[in-house]
């Protein structure tokens, strides 16, 4: 059975759990029987060195072209060597470094191009792609790396034959962004090209429910497999005579909540913990800046700038070096989040994390006891439910360890593998 993956990149600035998500499954199912897989990135090049050696060195629907076309009407008929020029690598680079790379603001269009099934404006570079995937050998299964681009499903069935199955997680917090009528448009159009996916596959129940909710598809055409992990070997933390630290693990921004763990922190740091450190980890991107300009300042104010530290990196040593220097984590994201694999990140560390009672945490942590969820979602309960952690410290190594024992247990990637991989064969 050959599986081909189409994956759309961030461009590495930041940590991206959709796109760490769709590398873990190649990882995976390349490691069950009878299973043959390959990927292919669109828009963007793979995130890491890692990544770039897991999927096929081609990129098609290329970010900067893509967008030319969009914008540029005469640029819409250019020669195919102009394509392999603005979709070089190190244009690629540049252009994922740009504060608009992650922004809805002016790719509304675009947006509703790729959702679109029959759509003229792909049809070169679709026609590009099938002729590729002919001479590399044919898939009998294309899985889709999210609902944003669903419209290639219309093209890839008609013109190859092939099953299609296509992942959901947080494309909410794209639409969401988009002016209206655009947001409507494209919650529509998903539902109306639904009919070109033999099968969708969500990390969590509640995303399931949430998405149904949104576009109507029956929800026995929508499978739950959670997504697993690749935690590094296990170690018993040892005694530490550090300052209490709590920790942040995502993208540094106001989606995600960054500046409520700061007025906690700062909360905290001012009562009952004045040793307390904050460590951020997760990257930015150039939108993100000011805002964590604003942030960094409200702590210099206070005086605790020099209790702060930042990495610069969020794979590799660097993560496991965050994880190994604090106590507890927490992402309080203020959009109900789809699934949550910063939290398997945490608990495979020992880490325990408080999260806030939305979307798919209270499910996540149901499974896993790695965590405490807190109630209503205000900087008042967030603080205070640190505070009791943090001064009961056996609670805390009992969530760590229990959270540690059920995500490698339940969580790992052969569970997720084999999940896929029954949805396949059953395709």
């Amino acid at each position: 059975m050959r599986i081909l993956y189409l994956i759309t990149g961030s461009g590495g600035s930041f940590y991206c759990t959709n796109c760490y998500r769709d590398m873990i499954y190649v990882r995976a199912i390349k490691k069950v029987k009878g299973v043959d897989a390959n990927a292919i990135p669109l828009y963007l090049p793979p995130d890491t060195l890692e990544d770039k050696a897991e999927v096929d060195p081609h990129v098609f629907f290329g970010a900067i072209s893509m967008f030319l076309r969009e914008k540029v009407r005469f640029l819409r008929n250019m020669p195919a060597f102009f394509d392999k020029i603005l979709d070089s690598a190190p244009l690629l680079k540049i252009a994922a470094k740009q504060a608009g790379s992650t922004r809805t603001e002016g790719l509304e269009d675009l947006t509703l191009d790729m959702i679109k099934g029959d759509n003229q404006f792909r049809e070169p570079e679709m026609n590009r792609l099938v002729k590729y995937l002919g001479l590399t050998g044919k898939p009998d299964i294309i899985h889709l790396s999210n609902a944003l681009i669903i419209g290639l499903a219309y093209q890839l069935k008609k013109k190859m034959g092939v099953r299609v199955v296509c992942s959901l997680q947080n494309e909410d917090d794209w639409i969401n962004e988009m002016a209206e009528p655009f947001g409507s448009k494209a919650w529509k159009m998903i539902a109306e090209e639904s009919v070109n996916v033999d099968a969708f596959v969500s990390p969590s129940n509640y995303y399931k429910d949430f998405f149904i909710s949104k576009t109507g598809i029956p929800g026995d055409k929508i499978h739950v497999v959670p997504s697993g992990f690749e935690p590094q070997p296990d170690k018993e933390p040892g005694e530490t005579d550090r300052p209490p630290a709590i920790g942040y693990f995502s993208r540094v921004s106001l989606h995600n909540g960054f500046d409520k763990l700061a007025e906690a922190f700062i909360k905290l740091k001012s009562g009952d913990f004045p040793d307390l450190t904050l460590h951020v980890c997760g990257g930015y991107t150039g939108d993100d800046k000011p805002f964590i300009r604003e942030q960094i300042q409200k702590i210099r104010e206070k005086g605790f700038k020099s209790s702060v530290r930042i990495y610069p990196e969020f794979i590799g040593n660097a993560k496991e070096e965050f994880f190994s220097n604090i106590d507890l984590m927490s992402v309080p994201v203020r959009k109900y989040d789809g699934y949550g694999l910063y939290i398997l990140e945490a608990n495979a560390s020992r880490v325990p994390v408080v999260q806030p009672g939305t979307g798919s945490f209270p499910e996540i942590l149901n499974r896993t006891g790695g965590g405490i969820i807190y109630s209503p979602d205000t900087v008042d309960e967030l603080a205070n439910s640190i505070s009791n952690l943090l001064k009961d410290k056996s609670l805390r190594l009992k969530l760590g360890n229990q959270g540690n024992n059920i995500v490698r247990k339940e969580f790992n990637t052969l569970s997720m593998a084999e999940g896929l991989a029954e949805i396949y064969e059953k395709l």
